[in-house]
């Protein structure tokens, strides 16, 4: 039976709270709390904080058709946001969660002084400029001044986006700032004017926008087809945006962790991500898979 259990916003952080008062300041020490890793009681599900498109939907194929046969109890919790499953991990909610790429993840522990790690990379999201009034690029380029461009307002995201946009002839940034750069960064805006928005809520705001950078996964959820509707994708080749599981430090050897990490690096994972999303969302591990 699917069972999917999604946290709202306020329960999530009463929850995060009640855990990290707990604790008794703890949280400086990654492995201070009970059995971590190895020592950890394989015969609990393994709670993992997900994103609901595509993460949670590739988790929910793993729980249905492969978690069972290699001896793992898996629990997926839905989050719509990109800071409660990296608090609920910490705090030790949730045993781990897959909806971030590294860059996000690196800023994310230096900004909140958190200690989460990568395990494995499972797919990447390319983000995408999409706009309901221009249906070809070189029209954004031809735009009267004061046309607006949604993008993401995270450190990360905002800087892909920029980078994107660079790349495709919009804007010019200083040179050697890639995808850290911010909007005190552009050279050029060409006579764009930029919106930053909560990555989650750019998709409602296309319609009243010229043009907008979205997430893959949010593309998706809002019905978008990366892969056909993008007026410009993101390449994969050489992309350091792979999704990744993750899980706080010292959990790396919970064997609950690493059958989850082998699974979803599995052939039949690599196949379900290639017949549903066609190219929307690409596998970040081995070959193409075979029909």
């Amino acid at each position: 039976m699917r069972k999917n259990i999604k946290l709202s916003a306020a329960a999530a952080v009463t929850a995060a709270l009640a855990l990290g008062l707990s604790a008794c300041g703890t949280d400086s020490d990654p492995s201070a709390k009970g059995a971590t890793g190895a020592d950890a009681d394989t015969s609990k599900a393994l709670v993992v904080a997900a994103s609901p498109t595509p993460h949670a939907d590739i988790l929910n194929f793993v729980k249905k058709n492969l978690a069972q046969k290699a001896g793992l109890k898996l629990e997926v919790k839905e989050f719509t946001d990109y800071v409660l499953p990296n608090t609920a991990t910490e705090n030790g909610q949730v045993d781990a969660n897959f909806f971030q790429h590294k860059p996000y993840l690196d800023d994310f522990n230096k900004k909140n002084k958190t200690h989460i790690v990568p395990v494995v990379d499972v797919h990447l999201e390319p983000l995408g400029l999409y706009s309901k009034k221009i249906k070809d690029l070189k029209d954004l380029k031809d735009l009267k001044p004061g046309q607006t461009v949604a993008v993401p307002n995270d450190t990360t995201n905002e800087g892909r986006a920029l980078q994107l946009l660079a790349e495709n002839g919009l804007i010019t940034v200083k040179d050697g700032v890639g995808t850290n750069a911010k909007l005190s960064d552009i050279t050029d805006k060409k006579g764009l004017e930029f919106k930053e928005i909560e990555a989650a809520t750019v998709p409602r705001a296309l319609g009243d926008v010229d043009a907008a950078v979205i997430n893959g996964n949010y593309a998706i959820e809002a019905g978008l087809q990366p892969g056909k509707d993008s007026l410009v994708l993101e390449k994969a080749e050489g992309n350091p945006y792979a999704n990744l599981l993750a899980v706080k430090k010292g959990n790396e050897k919970d064997p609950r962790v690493e059958k989850l990490a082998k699974l979803l690096n599995s052939d039949e994972v690599k196949k379900f991500i290639e017949d549903t999303y066609k190219g929307s969302i690409i596998p970040a591990f081995g070959a193409p898979a075979k029909s």
